[in-house]
């Protein structure tokens, strides 16, 4: 690695070494702390501990008491703390319920997570059937086409669903797949109100799949649950019976993590 580089790592890890240690210093004291009293107690020049506070507010992590100059934890702290906590949950919570989908419906349930504008499989159930669609945790595939990236991306926040078109390319799969950020937008808001999204052979042809949002106490979206089947047997006569089982399925689990329905919409 060359020396430039090096230099550069080490210095990002120093930021982030006492950047956690004005944290760890704050969170100890259960109090409010000045610069110089925090700057004492991290061993660093008060400038220094200064230029990082300033950064640690901007993100929210920590908390400036103006009239007395003081420092305390800041709320984002806490609503990370939480949404580790969730998150924990609802990989704990799951997998009951994507086999119980999976038994009700006879197809594949897999549980998904949005991660730099594609979407994780964590938790599989596999169907029984012998034409099945295989399960396979830790498989990534774009959000865009298929129902459990859009049943995420339709319960984004307006900055969070710009940033994800800005970012991804809207890349086409099969002649039905959604290609332009306007009719993106259109299913997006479908979804919204029907409450469950489909993927139309929009993947891959032949491959039919509906998905759920799974919601947590704060009613944000976390991920979503769903089947993928054969076109054949995920087709209209059976997709409202199926819609509905998934939309369970994600109540369900959205309740087991704290989601409340006239709080959270």
């Amino acid at each position: 690695m060359p020396a430039a580089a090096k230099h550069a790592t080490a210095y990002r890890v120093q930021v982030l070494d006492r950047a956690f240690t004005i944290l760890n210093a704050l969170a100890e004291n259960g109090a409010e702390l000045g610069l110089a009293e925090l700057s004492s107690r991290v061993r660093l020049h008060k400038s220094t501990v200064h230029r990082l506070l300033m950064t640690l507010e901007q993100y929210r992590c920590v908390e400036k008491n103006s009239p007395a100059a003081k420092y305390r934890l800041g709320w984002k702290l806490f609503e990370l703390g939480m949404q580790a906590v969730a998150r924990r949950d609802l990989f704990q919570l799951a997998p009951p319920v994507v086999e119980w989908l999976m038994a009700e419906t006879g197809e594949t349930a897999h549980l998904g997570i949005l991660r730099e504008g594609e979407v994780i499989s964590v938790v599989n159930a596999e169907s029984q059937q012998t034409v099945r669609t295989p399960s396979t945790v830790g498989k990534r595939t774009p959000a865009h086409c298929t129902s459990l990236g859009k049943a995420i991306l339709a319960f984004l926040s307006r900055q969070q669903m710009a940033e994800f078109v800005r970012n991804n390319r809207l890349s086409r799969y099969t002649r039905n797949t959604i290609t332009r950020p306007s009719l993106l937008d259109s299913e997006l808001r479908r979804i919204r109100e029907s409450g469950y999204a489909l993927d139309n052979e929009e993947l891959e042809e032949g491959l039919r799949c509906v998905g759920a949002p799974v919601l947590d106490h704060t009613g944000q979206v976390v991920a979503a649950i769903g089947i993928a089947g054969p076109g054949f047997r995920v087709n209209q006569n059976r997709l409202p019976a199926l819609a509905a089982l998934v939309m369970n399925a994600a109540a369900r689990l959205s309740g087991s993590l704290g989601y409340q329905r006239d709080k959270g919409s």
